[in-house]
């Protein structure tokens, strides 16, 4: 069967929902006459009476009490994907792993909301918890350069390097302690960004660095964690110099080793993208302003 027009079944449904035109012709904006004229133009094309009609107005057949819940649900879901559909188109979807977001990009944000307030970022951090970036889920991510197994549908937009160097609070070499050498790593707690432990291997294997075990300390879920342990006085952090800058700049940590420094073995940190978003509106608009700040997000080697 043709579905009827569409305009027909509307005003049906609300005449139904209100029990009466003249609620549905204010609802509507037409006139009771439209209503009226719309509702008979569907009875005739379903070939029975949706309403019995009298003195006292009008009341539902048992037609119409069937056909109008499927209508009202049918014309919510329609409404509800509509207006997602209208915001989606305003919305920015972006992943950054939870150091990189809390340290660096999300201080920045504001600015960006300031120039383009028509423009709703939603900001996901569970980077690692997400398996990294679903181009179906995310408009935008925040990871590295160079990232094994990565799709060919994937475009990178270098941002910032960043350094690698030993850091810790200041009293942790106070007394007996010292840490002159590499060796004497040995005597410390390290600390982890993740719990695979391989940012302490990665600068051993830079620097060729025996005599202590890479491996040893504590794990922590992210960067930050690791960087707030190491404040408080708890080992020692394999730290990321730009996204440890304020504690560098505060003197809350020091470089211990300072010439012992190496460039993350994944490359820059960089904005990665689908290939077919790449252009979009607000996608663009992220890129050019992410491209002017970026600079800003790694302090001189």
């Amino acid at each position: 069967m043709k579905l009827p027009p569409l305009n027909a079944l509307r005003a049906f449904e609300s005449a139904a929902r209100h029990n009466g035109f003249i609620a549905a012709a204010d609802e509507l904006f037409v006139t009771r006459g439209a209503v009226s004229r719309h509702v008979k133009l569907l009875e005739e094309h379903l070939g029975l009476k949706l309403f019995h009609r009298n003195h006292k107005g009008v009341e539902l057949t048992t037609a119409g009490h069937d056909l109008l819940p499927v209508l009202t649900e049918s014309f919510q879901a329609m409404a509800e994907k509509c207006g997602h559909i209208s915001a989606s188109a305003f919305e920015l979807r972006i992943i950054c792993p939870p150091a990189l977001s809390i340290r660096w990009l999300f201080p920045l944000l504001e600015r960006f909301r300031e120039l383009h307030p028509e423009v709703r970022i939603k900001l996901t951090t569970d980077f690692y918890g997400a398996k990294g970036f679903d181009t179906s889920e995310y408009d935008l991510g925040i990871s590295v350069e160079h990232m094994p197994g990565r799709s060919p549908n994937i475009v990178v937009l270098p941002l910032f390097s960043s350094y690698l160097s030993p850091a810790c609070a200041p009293n942790l070499l106070k007394g007996q302690q010292s840490l002159s050498s590499p060796q004497d790593l040995k005597n410390f707690t390290l600390l982890h960004e993740n719990p695979r432990r391989e940012d302490w291997k990665t600068w051993a294997r830079e620097f060729n660095v025996e005599g202590f075990d890479p491996s040893q300390g504590e794990a922590f879920p992210n960067l930050d964690m690791a960087t707030k342990a190491a404040v408080m006085g708890a080992g020692i952090v394999m730290a990321d110099m730009a996204l440890c800058r304020e504690e560098l700049q505060l003197g809350t940590l020091i470089l211990p080793l300072e010439h012992m420094k190496c460039e993350e073995p994944h490359g820059r940190y960089a904005l990665i993208g689908s290939r077919d978003k790449w252009d979009d509106p607000n996608v663009t608009k992220f890129k050019d302003w992410i491209s002017e700040v970026s600079a800003e997000g790694a302090p001189a080697a």
